[in-house]
């Protein structure tokens, strides 16, 4: 059946106008001229003007002098993001599947998205017996597992408070940190520990422990998680979890040595902004 909504019609063209535009810009590279734009897109200059004003208040376009546009920054911004989870990915599959050979359980790599993890990636295999799968694109609040736990702690206090009070820390479980103060407690024992632990806050009967994944600037960039029933979970399989994320940390550039001292340094900053009156 023909779709003859007329608003869905319009959305369309524009996203078309808005690609021809896009596509038009990436074949220069100095800035182009309202001129040439409406030129080689075929569009009236006052349509390609409108949509070009559009894309400015989006970043997707730069109006470099009056009348003038190139690519923005805001698609360098997304192209990186794409590029490192694409990395992230390609690198963290094979030990992700040989961490799962030596465990028996579910290896998850997660992603932070806003107030949210998204699972990228897993390895299991359905011959295993047990297991906790989460599927690939799954989403979950940052406060209730493991990894965004590890994402929250990389987070300066005040922007812990403020994604508190964003989401209210509503819980899934009786287990589920709903108060900030304990939330900021185990944020302090994730800081000092470098791995994080879900103990059935998201899922009864579930437990999960994290480590981190950090780029070539030392940022955390994922979160490798070992998904168990919560009477199978072993803390002897963090070792092999955290060398496991260490190791597909490395094949990113990522160096340990100096994380080390930055680390350091963060956790004493987070201890005086925990220090002073709220």
């Amino acid at each position: 059946m023909s779709d003859t909504n007329p608003e869905s019609k319009t959305s369309i063209q524009v996203i078309e106008r808005m690609m021809r535009l896009l596509d038009a810009l990436a074949g220069h590279t100095d800035p182009v001229s309202l001129k040439e734009l409406s030129q080689s897109t075929d569009l009236h200059p006052s349509t390609a003007h409108r949509i070009l004003n559009d894309m400015v208040l989006c970043r997707l376009v730069d109006r470099s002098d009056p009348g003038t546009y190139r690519l923005g920054m805001r698609l360098l911004e997304l192209g990186n993001l794409v590029k490192a989870r694409l990395s992230v990915r390609e690198a963290a599959m094979p030990p992700m599947r040989e961490l799962h050979r030596q465990t028996g359980q579910t290896v998850n790599l997660s992603v932070r998205q806003g107030d949210e993890i998204v699972y990228i990636e897993r390895a299991y295999s359905e011959r295993s017996g047990m297991q906790v799968v989460r599927a690939i694109g799954g989403r979950a609040p940052l406060h209730l597992t493991s990894v965004g736990k590890l994402f929250l702690a990389a987070d300066e206090a005040t922007r812990v408070r403020a994604y508190a009070m964003r989401t209210g820390l509503s819980g899934h479980t009786q287990n589920s940190i709903t108060d900030l103060a304990k939330l900021e407690r185990e944020l302090l024992l994730v800081r000092q520990q470098s791995c994080a632990r879900d103990n059935e806050e998201l899922e009864l009967g579930v437990r999960c422990i994290a480590a981190g994944i950090y780029d070539d600037t030392g940022r955390l960039v994922a979160g490798l998680s070992l998904s168990a029933p919560a009477d199978r979970l072993q803390d002897a399989w963090l070792k092999q979890l955290s060398h496991t994320a260490l190791e597909i940390s490395r094949s990113l550039g990522y160096h340990p040595e100096q994380a080390a001292a930055d680390a350091q340094h963060a956790l004493q900053t987070h201890r005086q902004a925990a220090a002073r009156p709220q």
